[in-house]
């Protein structure tokens, strides 16, 4: 016979009550509820099985502290695998657990769910050895090995809410936390003084990165005319933003599809194509038009047969996208009507509104692009002409970035800095599977956005004609600031703090970041 002994998160529910969190089994005087869940374990030879898990009630403002104190014990199953929505575990009806008692949650209660011994029954039940002896659930093994939490540090986790519909939070850890705070101040400077700094709000590029790590099927529209009078009338600033968080998005295996206005279609499928053949790229991007041909044409784009509970995509992002004003048009920074040049992708946000599992996120650099209408009220009165160009369509999230590009680049460093997370990594695989490869790690090492990749794009996009947005300049320059010091420099600082925040590069590595 060989002996397993599993640890509990029992263990850790006197710390939990230490700190005040209060535990609904042990005030209700009922075991704990355990559910089986629709996620897999890694199986081991004849061992297979769902992931059990417990759930206990927290207060919404508790999450962060609860979270943190069960992360210090990682022989009690560690930190919390799910915090929110059931469903999204699988799990249908709270009121009906697989073991143990239902326990009700309390107003402004959130459901915690951590990893369970239980989970071993389980895997008893599917292999079916002749003999087997297991605890009853809830009546654990006690031993006399003392309760050890680890000491704290900055890889202990900070809770956010990234979904109200489905609820769901997320888990990184103080360190990538504070490392992405620190990008998104980089990218919150304004060398070309349009006063983008009064629109900021803290924390949207972390919630952003947290919301897309989760993700499977992401859209990314871009396209600001803004330069009616010349053919094409696009700007150099968004297309390369886009690129750069579809590159590391695919790398982290999401569904990825561009959308874009049917005047633009070609010149777009051209700039895929270079980035493509120039390794900036890995593979290509479908792209898409939507032109809104009906009251319906929204939802049926976003959802499977127009079912809004079979959505498409579960993320937009739109990225200096010209964005409706209150009035239906659509402005440039001078107040130039630009609508007979925009196809209405803002629709797609507005459905998405009432479409469960879609998150919207919108990134800008004045107020007038799609998704800035999270922030209308500061738009209109901070922002010359903001009265009149305030986009009125909102994200759930808005980034603001002296150059949208640059809130597009952060996004993917926002994303790899997740991804080499371990209390994310642990959360996002729900405590199954083993946390990023070495090889994948060199890999998303080469997706970040480097100084030559970034000063690739913009060639492709000025040998199609693309204009610098402010100066109309056919030159290398975004937004009137020329690609050399100014873009260049920022790329290297935001790589430069993402790499700071890894583990220590190999030669492998070292050779495929290029900081020049």
């Amino acid at each position: 016979m060989v002996c397993f002994y599993l640890g509990c998160s029992f263990s850790f529910e006197g710390q939990l009550m230490e700190a005040g969190i209060p535990v609904r089994n042990v005030e209700h005087g009922k075991n704990v509820s355990i559910y089986r869940t629709a996620v897999p374990c890694v199986p081991a030879g004849v061992f297979h099985c769902p992931l059990v898990v417990t759930m206990r009630p927290i207060p919404a403002g508790m999450l962060t502290t609860a979270a943190q104190i069960t992360h210090l014990n990682p022989q009690a199953h560690g930190a919390p695998i799910h915090i929110g929505d059931p469903a999204l575990l699988g799990i249908y009806d709270l009121s009906k657990p697989d073991y143990g008692c239902p326990v009700e949650c309390h107003a402004g209660d959130v459901p915690v769910f951590w990893a369970c011994g239980v989970t071993a029954i389980e895997a008893i039940r599917n292999s079916k050895p002749p003999l087997a002896f297991s605890h009853s659930p809830g009546s654990m093994f006690l031993t006399d090995v003392p309760d050890s939490p680890l000491p704290t540090s900055d890889l202990s986790p900070l809770c956010f809410l990234v979904s109200h519909d489905p609820l769901l939070y997320s888990l990184a850890s103080q360190r990538a936390v504070g490392k992405i705070r620190e990008l998104e101040e980089v990218i919150g400077e304004d060398p070309g003084n349009r006063g983008i700094q009064a629109l900021f709000v803290q924390d949207e590029l972390v919630r952003s990165c947290l919301a897309l790590s989760h993700s499977t099927s992401v859209a990314i529209t871009t396209g600001f005319p803004t330069h009616h009078m010349y053919s094409p009338p696009d700007e150099t600033d968004g297309p390369p933003g886009a690129l750069a968080m579809a590159t590391m998005l695919l790398e982290l295996g999401k569904q990825v599809t561009m959308v874009t206005d049917r005047r633009a279609l070609q010149m777009n499928q051209d700039l895929v194509e270079e980035a493509v053949r120039t390794g900036v790229l890995k593979t290509t991007i479908p792209l898409v038009t939507f032109e809104g041909s009906g009251p319906d044409s929204a939802l049926h784009f976003l959802c499977h047969e127009g079912d809004p509970r079979k959505p498409r995509f579960d993320h937009l992002v739109a990225i200096e996208r010209s964005g409706r004003a209150a009035d239906g048009n659509y402005y440039n920074m001078r107040g130039v009507n630009l609508k007979h040049l925009v196809d209405p992708i803002d629709d797609l946000f507005v459905a998405a509104m009432d479409i469960p599992g879609i998150t919207t996120i919108g990134i800008g650099d004045g107020g007038n692009e799609l998704g800035m209408g999270k922030i209308k009220e500061k738009v209109k009165s901070l922002m010359p002409n903001g009265s009149l160009i305030a986009c009125d369509v909102a994200a759930d999230y808005a980034i603001t970035a002296g150059v949208s590009n640059w809130g597009g680049y952060a996004v993917a460093c926002g994303l790899y800095v997740l991804s080499i997370c371990p209390s994310h990594q642990w959360y996002l695989r729900k405590g199954t599977k083993p946390t990023t490869s070495p090889m994948l790690l060199d890999n998303l090492v080469a997706c970040l956005p480097s100084v030559d990749k970034e000063e690739s794009v913009l060639s492709t996009l000025v040998r199609l004609g693309v204009r610098s947005g402010v100066t109309g300049n056919l030159a290398m320059e975004v937004d009137g600031l020329t690609f050399h010091p100014t873009h260049s420099a920022l790329i290297s600082r935001l790589l430069g703090l993402t790499l700071d925040s890894a583990p220590t590069l190999n030669a492998s590595q070292q050779h495929q970041v290029s900081l020049k």
